[in-house]
C-alpha cells in the first residue's frame, strides 16, 4: 500500500489495460492519515460525534456508538427504530465478533395475514412494514460489552441534536418527496410538518422533543443504576431494559398500535441482541469476515471463492472480460442468497457450510459461460458439499418460474422505481484506535418515510419488506412472528497475517456487496490505496432479485460509469448485456487500511454522497 502515492482517476478510464492505468489521476478527496484514531461515517455531524468520544478518552467502540446515535437522529438513511449490525475486532482476544441487532417480525405478521390481503411481500412503508427496533439494543449492548464511556457520554451529541439540528439537503428532499404519505401518520406529521406546510428547508432546525425525552430517559436509567451501586455494564443494561420492557416500550407499543401495528410488549421484551461468530473465507491468504446469512454478507465470500479460481489481474482493471467475470460470479452468489439465506435461529438450518466451501465454489465457477451472460442462472445445490440432502429440491427446480423481470420494455417509470428500491437506505460507520479496536457497522431502517411510534420520537423500521410470503420466493426467508428478515446490511473486516488489514462498509441496498467486492479487489489485485479504491468506478448488476418492493429482477442489466470506453461497451453488449450509465458508480464506500509498517491508519471516505471522516 505504501508504494502508491498517486491517486486514481475517479472514473478510472476503465481501460482494458495494466493495473497502472487505474492510478493515473488524483482522487476527489484525500486519504485520511491518522496515528491515534479514525472516525468515518455517512454524515459530517455524525463523524464529529465520534471524534468527540475520542477526545473524551473513549475507544473505537465508544466512537462508533456515538456516530450511530447521531446518524440515527438525522433520519435521512435511518432512525432509532431501525436495525444495527456490526463486526468488531477485539485486540486482546484477537478475534472478530459479530453483533446481530436486527429486529423481528411482530406477533401479527404471519404469512397467512399477508396472503389474505393478496400480498406476495410485506409492504414497503407503513406499520405493516415494521420489525421491532434493533438499533437501541445494538448500541447499548456494544457499548456495555466493549466500550469504556458512559451511555450519557455517548448519547450526549445525539440528545443535543434531537433538541435541534440543521437539516441537510438530502433529508429535506426525502421529506418533501414523501410528504403526502408522512402527513397521514399523526406523530410523524407533528415532527416534520408542525405548521402543515410542504416540509422543512435545508438548514432549518429540526426539533425532536419526544426523541430527546426518550434518550434522556435512557441516560436517567443509567444514572439511577449507578447511584444504586450497579456496575457500568449493568447500568447501561438498565437503560436497555427501560427501552424494551419499561415505559418507553409501553409508549412505543401504544403509539404503534394506535396506527394499526400488531407489535406487543412481549415482542419487545423477548427480543435480544445476538453476539455471534462471523463467517469467513480466505482470498490470496487474506482472511475476510462477514456476518452470517441473516444478512447478505456471505455473498461477498462466495464471490471471492468463485473468483479465486481465475486470474483477475491479467484481465485488466474494468476490461470487458473482468466486468463479465465479476457479473457472472455475483450472479451465482446472489442466486444462492435469494434462495438459501434467512434467519439462522429459525428452522430449517441454512446450508452455510456448503455455500462457503471452496469445492462448491469450484463447481459453481464451472457453470460460467465466458462468452455471454446467462439470464437464467439459478441457485446451486450446496447440500452435497456438507454431506446433506436439499429439503427444498422441488422449489429449487422451479426457481426461475417465479422471477418478476423489469426490462426496458417495462417503461421508464417502472425502471426508475425498480432502481430506486434497489439502492434503498442505509449508512456506514467505520472506527479504529491505536489500542487495536476496530468497528465496522452498516445501520439502517426507519428511514424517511417512517411511522413514528407515539411520543417516543422513534421511527419504525421498514425492514419486513425484505421477507417473502410464499416459500417459492425463498423458503428460508418466509415471514413469521419473531423471525428476522434476510437483510442487505453487510459490514466487512479483513485480516492479514493475523492483524487487521481492511475495515470497510457501504450503503446502497442490493448493491452493497457488489461495491464492497470491487473495493476489496481494487486494493488486493490492483494495488490501489484506500481512497483510490473507494472512488474507483464500479459495475453494478441488477440480475439478482431485489430485497425491497416487489423483489423484482432485471437480468443482464449492468450499470457502468459514464466514461467507460466505447470498445468495452461494445464488447459487453455483444455478451448480451443491457447497459446503463451514471456519473459515479463507486457506491458510498467508507474504509480503513491498517499500515502496520508505519504504525498509522489510512482512511478512505467516499466522494459519492455526504460521507465524512476525521482522524488524529
Amino acid at each position: 500500500m505504501k508504494r502508491i502515492f498517486t491517486s486514481i482517476l475517479v472514473v478510472g478510464a476503465m481501460c482494458a489495460a495494466a493495473p497502472s492505468s487505474a492510478s493515473a489521476q488524483r482522487t476527489q478527496k484525500p486519504v485520511l492519515h491518522g496515528r491515534h484514531w479514525v472516525a468515518i461515517t455517512g454524515k459530517p455531524m455524525a463523524a464529529t460525534a465520534g471524534a468527540m468520544m475520542y477526545q473524551k478518552g473513549g475507544n473505537a467502540v465508544d466512537a462508533a456508538a456515538a456516530m450511530l446515535a447521531a446518524a440515527a437522529t438525522m433520519w435521512d438513511a435511518l432512525s432509532w427504530g431501525g436495525e444495527t449490525q456490526a463486526l468488531i475486532y477485539h485486540p486482546v482476544e484477537k478475534r472478530v465478533i459479530g453483533l446481530n441487532a436486527l429486529g423481528v417480525a411482530p406477533s401479527g405478521a404471519t404469512a397467512e395475514h399477508f396472503r389474505t390481503k393478496g400480498m406476495e411481500y410485506p409492504p414497503e412503508t407503513g406499520v405493516e412494514a415494521m420489525v421491532t427496533p434493533g438499533t437501541p439494543g445494538g448500541l447499548m449492548t456494544m457499548l456495555a460489552e466493549w466500550g469504556t464511556l458512559s451511555l450519557a457520554d455517548v448519547l450526549g451529541p445525539a440528545i443535543e441534536m434531537a433538541e435541534g439540528y440543521p437539516l441537510e439537503a438530502g433529508a429535506v428532499r426525502s421529506i418533501r418527496a414523501n410528504a403526502e404519505e408522512m402527513k397521514t401518520w399523526p406523530y410523524t406529521r407533528a415532527v416534520f410538518f408542525p405548521d402543515g406546510g410542504d416540509g422543512p428547508e435545508a438548514g432549518e432546525i429540526l426539533v425532536q422533543s419526544d426523541l430527546a425525552t426518550t434518550l434522556r430517559k435512557l441516560v436517567a436509567a443509567e444514572r439511577m443504576a449507578l447511584d444504586a451501586g450497579k456496575s457500568r455494564r449493568a447500568a447501561i443494561m438498565a437503560a436497555y431494559d427501560r427501552f424494551y420492557s419499561g415505559d418507553i416500550a409501553e409508549e412505543y407499543v401504544r403509539g404503534a398500535g394506535e396506527q394499526g401495528s400488531s407489535v406487543t410488549m412481549e415482542d419487545l421484551a423477548s427480543w435480544r441482541v445476538r453476539i455471534e461468530d462471523p463467517v469467513r473465507t480466505t482470498y490470496r491468504g487474506i482472511e475476510v469476515y462477514k456476518l452470517t446469512h441473516w444478512v447478505q454478507g456471505p455473498v461477498l465470500l462466495q464471490s471471492l471463492n468463485i473468483l479465486e479460481t481465475v486470474d483477475l489481474k491479467s484481465m485488466g482493471y474494468n476490461s470487458a472480460r473482468y466486468l463479465h467475470a465479476l457479473y457472472q460470479a455475483m450472479n451465482l452468489a446472489f442466486a444462492d442468497r435469494d434462495f438459501y439465506y434467512g434467519d439462522p435461529y429459525f428452522p430449517p438450518d441454512e446450508p452455510i457450510r456448503g455455500l462457503l466451501s471452496k469445492e462448491y465454489a469450484r463447481e459453481r465457477a464451472r457453470q460460467i459461460d465466458w462468452d455471454r451472460n446467462d439470464p437464467l442462472i439459478g441457485p446451486g445445490d450446496p447440500y452435497p458439499f456438507q454431506g446433506g440432502t436439499n429439503p427444498f429440491f422441488d422449489l429449487l427446480a422451479r426457481w426461475n418460474q417465479g422471477a418478476k423481470a423489469v426490462t426496458e420494455a417495462s417503461g421508464p417509470e417502472a425502471m426508475r422505481r425498480f432502481e430506486e428500491d434497489f439502492y434503498m437506505g442505509t449508512t456506514s460507520v467505520q472506527a479504529a484506535d491505536e489500542s487495536g479496536w476496530v468497528v465496522s457497522i452498516t445501520p439502517s431502517g426507519g428511514w424517511v418515510p417512517a411511522v413514528i411510534a407515539g411520543h417516543t420520537g422513534v421511527g419504525m423500521s421498514q425492514r419486513a419488506q425484505s421477507f417473502v410470503v410464499n416459500p417459492e420466493d425463498g423458503p428460508y426467508n418466509v415471514i413469521e412472528p419473531g423471525k428476522r428478515p434476510r437483510a442487505t446490511l453487510t459490514p466487512s473486516l479483513a485480516l492479514k497475517d493475523g492483524r487487521p488489514f481492511l475495515s470497510f462498509a457501504v450503503q446502497g441496498g442490493d448493491s452493497q456487496d457488489q461495491n464492497l467486492l470491487q473495493f476489496f479487489l481494487n486494493v488486493v489485485e490492483f494495488g490501489m490505496n484506500v481512497q483510490e479504491a473507494v472512488e474507483a468506478a464500479n459495475m453494478n448488476s441488477f440480475q439478482m432479485r431485489a430485497s425491497f418492493g416487489q423483489h423484482e429482477t432485471s437480468p443482464g442489466r449492468m450499470l457502468l460509469q459514464d466514461a467507460t470506453p466505447p470498445w468495452v461497451q461494445t464488447e459487453l453488449r455483444r455478451m448480451g448485456y443491457t447497459l446503463a450509465f451514471a456519473e459515479r458508480t463507486s457506491g458510498p464506500i467508507n474504509a480503513i487500511f491498517f499500515d502496520w509498517e508505519h504504525g498509522s491508519f489510512w482512511g478512505g471516505s467516499s466522494h459519492h454522497g455526504d460521507d465524512y471522516g476525521i482522524v488524529w
